[in-house]
């Protein structure tokens, strides 16, 4: 193993043949990528991207929430990112008298600012090697079949071991994890500062920020200004601390610059964020899998959900606001499994790995090495064995467990049927009162029973024709049993009868509880039913993992071997990345051209009052037929709104800063394009174009379209 880190270390020294791919981890950037970065125009030293002695870009870098990435732009804690990012914040603050969705939300001051429960940003304070330490820690164990290689939890009990419980429990707002890289070849430690109170301070209308929505989205050109505004607050000395009228501005180690001066063809440009997931090391089996099982049922069966879910929100301006969330996130997944596709297709990526893989096998025989091969074989074979497996599951949760909601009813009750049968009032009240806390999440302002009722008939039927009865659920016979095969009858007998069918149904089983009508609810067994289903799919697929990850961890350390003379990165994992390249067009097609840059003048071109998704507000309709850009404005008179650039991004990557060669903020990083999206398979360098709103736009639409130019009296912009 020493040989072989050895033998990788030496690669990350040379340079790969594809300028603009990879997401490269910060601490190897000056060995493996800064030469190549300066000959495209970079004007910084490597120490000003990322250094681990001082403050340096890396340090205006946040994860935002649970899985985007924000940058702070003031010395006063001003954070910028997608407004996507921010949907659900700005959703739950939305009202029908003050839909702030609709019409965007500026703080006038301070003190009018909203503050977000549970949302929190992060830094990331060190970033270690530490994989010499795992190492040793693994020695230890002989089992052939251990994988606490690529074990999370036993990974991140490493790192709390490595910096003691005591440095913890004196940092309540630290924490540490291990990341494993390359299947389990390389170990980074990430030792990570979390502010709890965050707060939001502006997001323009949706008819801004999701202008084009749907049928814009993973698309360019594109005319979206896709971004929202919060703050992070922290206690007197600067330390992270729960929300108080009492907290300040967070005073951050580094801030962005903000520069106004616009882009150019073929200009530097770089981002920084923590991206997902991507699949560079798929063998081509797994990626038939990923084109035949995963994206064609995601596809069908959010198509068939979507639509459901649209009609009831066009109809309702309550619903539209209550899915609007659950809506844009279904979509958006959606549309990457029809890119992933299209992709996967026209660039023949199975074709693209399967050659990769013979090249292996052909340089492992050359080389005396039978253990790469080896591990091809199982790869395939274990592919070949959980087929149906996985493409149960995947119809369980994309039919029924992301789509009918219901499937979330509180299943947890066998400690109230059995208070209910016995004496103790006392004991009965309290788990009546769990109860009611647990149907209250469930049944929460954001559900509409109408909506789940008419969305549960469709997707079952669609489930039930494609999975075979003997491998349903086994709740679901009740339907043939009881109701003749009539998905309708059953349905609506569920939301007629059940305890959980409405808030009536459920205030007339608290008046009078009994264990028989919770013992024989029908909702509730039907969710019981698909988490049982649920949990023996899981566990089932559970018995390839072992086999997968050690036959993976060799196949890639077969890889690094034989692309020795490759610096290669690491997939994607939420683990702080730089990507760079240059701002630049594309031909997606015979005869068609893409230009880098989009104007104003593309979202008058595209207004249609009678399609929510391409409504354009009066107030930006009248500054554009007053050309009142302000200092935004490009030279030819016209206002800048998005870009795209070479850079290789994936999801994570929303709200991620894109930086000019000088390290200055030109824009916020939002989508991918349609061609692009098998990029997370195979870089695409003809079609890969991350999508970004420019900085301007952002600006101008704070400053001419809010009124909020205050805000901008805090960042510090250049030209």
């Amino acid at each position: 193993m020493k040989k072989f880190l050895l033998s990788l270390a030496a690669a990350a020294l040379l340079l790969p043949a594809q300028a603009d791919e990879g997401m490269w981890l910060l601490p190897l950037i000056k060995e493996q990528r800064f030469a190549e970065m300066q000959a495209l125009g970079l004007k910084l030293q490597d120490y000003d991207i990322y250094n681990p002695d001082s403050s340096s870009l890396k340090d205006a870098v946040v994860i935002f929430g649970g899985g985007c990435t924000g940058e702070i732009v003031s010395p006063e804690g001003l954070v910028f990112t997608n407004h996507h990012c921010g949907y659900g914040q700005i959703q739950q603050h939305s009202t029908l008298k003050h839909d702030y969705l609709t019409e965007g939300f500026w703080a006038a001051s301070r003190d009018k600012e909203l503050p977000n429960p549970g949302l929190t940003v992060t830094f990331i304070e060190k970033i270690e090697d530490v994989t010499d330490y795992v190492l040793a820690a693994l020695a230890g164990n002989n089992d052939p079949d251990n994988v606490d290689f690529v074990s999370a939890k036993y990974l991140n009990e490493l790192a709390r071991k490595r910096v003691g419980e005591k440095y913890l429990s004196d940092h309540p707002a630290i924490a540490v994890e291990i990341k494993d890289f390359y299947g389990g070849n390389q170990y980074y430690m990430f030792t990570k500062k979390i502010y709890s109170d965050v707060r939001l301070v502006g997001a323009p209308p949706s008819s801004i920020d999701k202008f084009g929505a749907d049928t814009d989205n993973w698309m360019w050109p594109r005319h979206t200004g896709d971004f929202a505004i919060f703050r992070v607050y922290a206690d007197a000395n600067g330390e992270p601390a729960p929300y108080s009228e009492s907290n300040v501005p967070l005073r951050p180690k580094r801030w962005f610059k903000i520069n106004i001066g616009g882009v150019q063809p073929n200009d530097f440009a770089m981002i920084m964020g923590f991206p997902g997931r991507t699949n560079k090391y798929y063998t081509s089996w797994e990626v038939a899998e990923r084109r035949d099982i995963d994206n064609e049922i995601r596809i069908s069966m959010r198509e068939l959900r979507q639509q459901a879910m649209l009609e009831e929100m066009l109809a309702d301006p309550a619903v539209r606001i209550q899915y609007a969330s659950k809506y844009a996130s279904s979509t958006n997944a959606y549309k990457n499994a029809i890119g992933s596709n299209w992709a996967i297709k026209k660039h023949d990526l199975e074709k693209v790995k399967l050659a990769e893989q013979e090249k292996l096998i052909a340089w492992s025989k050359k080389n005396c090495e039978t253990a790469y091969p080896e591990a091809l074989l199982t790869l395939e074979q274990i592919v070949s064995d959980r087929k149906d497996l996985r493409f149960r599951s995947w119809m369980l949760d994309e039919a029924i467990i992301r789509s009918i909601e219901f499937t979330k009813v509180p299943t947890k009750v066998d400690t109230l049927v059995e208070a209910l049968k016995g004496r103790d009032k006392e004991e009965q009240q309290q788990q009546l009162a769990q109860l009611t806390t647990a149907y209250e999440a469930f049944a929460d302002k954001n559900y509409s029973p109408v909506v789940d009722r008419k969305i549960a008939k469709i997707m079952l039927k669609e489930y039930r024709r494609l999975v075979p009865a003997g491998k349903q659920p086994a709740y679901f016979s009740v339907i043939d049993q009881q109701f003749k095969g009539n998905v309708d009858s059953f349905v609506d007998y569920l939301f007629e009868q059940s305890i959980f069918g409405s808030h009536d149904n459920f205030n007339k089983f608290l008046a009078k509880p009994t264990a028989k009508a919770l013992e024989n609810d029908l909702m509730l067994l039907f969710a019981h039913s698909v988490q049982q289903e649920n949990k023996a799919l899981t566990e089932s697929l559970k018995g390839f993992d072992a086999g997968y990850a050690i036959a993976h961890r060799t196949y890639l350390k077969g890889l690094l071997n034989m692309y020795g003379n490759r610096a290669n990165f690491p997939d994607a994992n939420r683990t702080l990345r730089l990507t760079y390249g240059q701002v630049k067009g594309y031909d997606p097609r015979d005869a068609v051209t893409y230009a880098y840059q989009t104007t104003l003048d593309g979202v008058m071109e595209k207004e249609d009052p009678d399609n929510w998704e391409f409504v354009v507000p009066a107030r930006l309709k009248e500054l554009y037929a007053n050309n009142d850009f302000g200092r935004y404005g490009l030279s030819n008179g016209k206002m800048p709104v998005d870009f795209c650039a070479t850079t290789h991004t994936t999801g994570g990557n929303s709200g991620s800063p894109v930086m000019n060669a000088n390290g200055e903020l030109i824009g916020i990083n939002f989508d991918r394009n349609w061609e692009g999206v098998g990029g997370d398979i195979q870089y695409l360098p003809d079609y890969q174009r991350s999508i970004i709103v420019d900085v301007r736009y952002v600006l101008f639409v704070i400053d001419k379209y809010a009124g909020a130019g205050y805000l901008l009296e805090e960042m510090e912009l250049v030209q």
